[in-house]
């Protein structure tokens, strides 16, 4: 294959990889910013995955299936809300019994739309935009919830870091009582932030069985969830950061399917496993500055004064 080409192929590969996971991430990048981390985003994105996708089966409307799926995970979501902000649970522990839930509940109410294809969103080429070699495969012939995604990734940081709205969610996560004593509600700025991250992570889901894969299959997700709260964490709590943490991510994955194609004499096991492996490395080297990044009430149990 031509070098050029093969780029190619890997750069567009990564745009479509990476969007799943950048959704969540934008999600959790939202959430962790008051203080609340939800280990249980791999159970909202697959809740996004199959609720999405049996909406589509049902309706023939891909739309109404991306809509439903988002709505799915804010649900799942506030479940781990209310025991993390009202009932003052461990956030680590309730994250990952949402996550086990999530996985549960989307094998039962799945099983029966294993075997059936969608239309789903199909890819949407702009015009004359898409016609500029090498670059307008790579960035502009993808479907509509791909294009949606990197749009978020401005609009989330205008939100955070140019609006009252965002200043109130960072001040939750960085002092509860202080935020407070300004008039502010904790609870309820944490319980928005934990619906927005929960339907970010349905919408991923949905993108993955709508417009990725058009199939739902048990657990498709394979760790994208985990991997979403990682990039946050990599991505220092920062949207652009966070999306470009996603972008390797999803560059990784379209590597290795790219080679698996090309027939390389590398053990699929060992190219399955690179994605995985990229993401630790990359947090194994930028640990110490993340810590001096994070939100100070990540973590923190909710009190009733807060």
């Amino acid at each position: 294959m031509d070098p050029i080409m093969f780029i190619q192929f890997v750069l567009t590969g990564a745009f479509r990889s990476a969007t799943p996971v950048l959704f969540t991430t934008l999600g959790q990048t939202v959430n962790e910013k008051t203080g609340v981390a939800n280990l249980g985003a791999e159970g909202c994105m697959l809740m996004g995955a199959c609720v999405g996708f049996i909406v589509t089966v049902q309706t023939g409307s891909g739309w109404l299936g991306a809509i439903a799926g988002a709505l799915a995970g804010g649900v799942l979501s506030l479940l781990h809300g209310y025991l993390v902000i009202n009932c003052g649970a461990n956030q680590l522990a309730s994250g990952l019994t949402l996550m086990f839930l999530g996985l549960g509940l989307t094998a039962l109410i799945g099983r029966p739309y294993v075997s059936q294809q969608i239309t789903g969103f199909d890819v949407v080429p702009i015009p004359i935009l898409s016609d500029i070699p090498f670059i307008g495969p790579i960035l502009f012939r993808h479907d509509v919830l791909t294009y949606l995604a990197y749009l978020l990734v401005p609009a989330i940081w205008f939100f955070l870091y140019r609006t009252r709205w965002g200043l109130s969610l960072r001040a939750v996560g960085e002092s509860r009582i202080a935020a407070f004593s300004t008039g502010r509600n904790p609870a309820l700025i944490a319980y928005a932030a934990v619906f927005f991250g929960g339907m970010m992570a349905g919408l991923g889901g949905a993108q993955l069985s709508l417009a990725y894969t058009h199939f739902w299959v048990e657990g498709m997700t394979q760790g994208a969830g985990f991997i979403a709260v990682a990039l946050v964490i990599f991505g220092m709590w920062h949207p652009v950061r966070a999306a470009a943490g996603a972008l390797l991510y999803g560059g990784a994955v379209s590597l290795q399917l790219q080679l698996q194609t090309l027939g390389v004499g590398i053990s699929p096991f060992f190219l399955q496993m690179l994605p995985y492996v990229l993401t630790l490395a990359i947090l194994l080297v930028w640990a110490r500055a993340s810590n001096r990044a994070m939100p100070a009430e990540l973590g923190r149990v909710f009190t009733r004064q807060t």
